[in-house]
């Protein structure tokens, strides 16, 4: 058999292939004999029907078909052994098949053109003595204090309060309704969602609309009033960002917090540990521990982009849909433990553009892990037996059933996981690394964004309040 190759975009080789004369013939004839002796037609013994009548019974073009089918089968899976060539996934026919199909004579010869997916070849740059800049991410002793304050609300005794109006930090327990003002009509338009009764709401600043908040406080209790509230620009709900709107209020009950002591008896109270001390000394290493991994986790985005600048992968189909499969199967896995209807998310409406969307994602993520990969195998490193072992025991106790798990595909997964952590470490021993202020490399587009999610987070939602 006769095959040529022809290497193609996207790490595909063409395969053109001619089957012999004689395959061509004896594969028909096996065909033929193979229906002769298993199919039923009326009239007929199983295995005795006449030749010509099969063919004419079958019909001629159904039994080409069949044969032409089988000869292609065959001779891919030959010609990818004769060329030694380990194939990503399935084959993908280039020839027409009804042309094929059509023209097929028994005994002649056959030619067709196919291409298969095969592993990437990766190239390497100069990765070595990367220059790359990162936010360092600094310790903030003040987030021991805030941890404590924080514990300390939680752990208040909510005291009912008399003989005063509402200030800062008081719970209050109110009624409201929220209307928008219309000119010219007798009665205001009521929103939707904004009517609540027995509502329990903090009056601190930026929990809620803070011009409910401040509206609020210095009322009475038994009191009515009528508050003006400007939704942000950016609110959550189109249909009231920037809106002018007034909300009457009702205050029914109001408490205060009575906060406990912080010293032993507390920190025994909230954790594990007997000792104010103690605990303080584990807050303190906590928060130490966590701004040296996001910075670390900086060096290391900044390492791989600075990589994928070095680094030349023509990446085939089968592997990026297959990450592709991988990102949106942790995406739902996610959002499953928090409640979400996975199915509804994930429908054949919204899954092509789903998969779009995390396109770009996967082809970065195979990017990085085969360049990884590749300068460990390039400089020498392998992990250690022990190292291996101790990650796939780690990587078990996760799994629910572990007859599921095919043990060499998971060590597979293992080790090419520490060696891109081993070639990460290596660039990182290698790499000029300057360490810039928290905030110096963010982008203004980026800064904005998040400004708007902070200003929708921190106000209310009057569709959840109301129930």
């Amino acid at each position: 058999m006769k095959v040529t190759q022809e290497k193609l975009p996207e790490s595909q080789i063409g395969l053109a292939i001619e089957i012999p004369a004689e395959t061509s013939k004896l594969t028909y004839e096996r065909i033929v004999n193979d229906l002769a002796r298993t199919i039923k037609l009326p009239g007929f013994r199983k295995g005795k029907i006449p030749r010509q009548v099969l063919i004419q019974r079958i019909g001629a073009a159904r039994i080409r078909a069949e044969v032409v089918e089988t000869l292609i089968q065959d001779s891919l899976q030959e010609a990818l052994k004769q060329e030694n060539i380990d194939p990503l996934g399935n084959y993908q026919l280039v020839s027409d098949i009804n042309q094929l199909v059509e023209g097929y004579k028994p005994g002649e010869a056959l030619t067709f053109t196919a291409s298969v997916d095969v592993q990437p070849e990766v190239k390497l740059g100069d990765y070595t003595g990367l220059k790359i800049q990162a936010e360092e991410i600094p310790y903030n002793p003040a987030q021991v204090d805030e941890f404590l304050e924080e514990q300390r609300s939680r752990q208040a005794i909510l005291a009912p309060v008399e003989g005063r109006p509402a200030q800062e930090g008081d719970v209050a327990v109110v009624d409201y309704e929220g209307r928008i003002p219309q000119e010219g009509e007798a009665e205001d338009l009521l929103i939707e969602g904004a009517t609540a009764t027995d509502f329990q709401m903090e009056l601190v600043l930026g929990q809620f609309l803070d011009d409910l908040v401040n509206g609020i406080k210095g009322m009475n209790l038994g009191e009515t009033k009528e508050i003006s509230v400007d939704f942000p620009e950016n609110y959550a709900r189109e249909d009231l960002a920037g809106v002018s709107t007034r909300f009457t209020v009702t205050l029914k009950e109001l408490k205060e917090k009575e906060l406990p002591e912080v010293d032993d008896d507390f920190a025994e109270e909230i954790s594990e540990f007997s000792t104010l001390a103690q605990l303080r000394e584990h807050l303190e290493k906590r928060y130490q521990t966590e701004a040296e991994d996001k910075t670390n986790a900086n060096v290391e985005e900044a390492l791989v982009e600075a990589l994928l600048e070095v680094v030349e992968v023509d990446l085939p189909k089968t592997l990026v849909n297959q990450e592709i499969d991988a990102l949106l199967q942790q995406t739902a896995m996610r959002m499953s433990q928090y409640g979400v209807d996975v199915r509804s998310l994930f429908s054949k409406e919204m899954l092509p553009q789903l998969r779009e969307n995390s396109r770009p994602e996967a082809i970065k993520r195979l990017s990085t892990s085969l360049a990884l990969v590749k300068i460990a195998q390039e400089e020498g490193l392998k992990p250690e037996e022990e190292q291996v072992e101790e990650r796939i025991q780690e990587v078990l106790g996760q799994v629910k059933d572990r007859q599921e798990v095919d043990p060499l595909k998971l060590r597979e997964f293992v080790v090419d996981e520490l060696l891109q952590n081993q070639a990460i470490d290596w660039l990182k021993e290698k790499a000029v690394i300057e360490l810039v202020p928290e905030g110096t490399l963010s982008k203004p587009e980026e800064e904005e964004t998040e400004a708007e999610e902070s200003a929708s987070e921190a106000t209310v939602d009057v569709e959840a309040t109301a129930e």
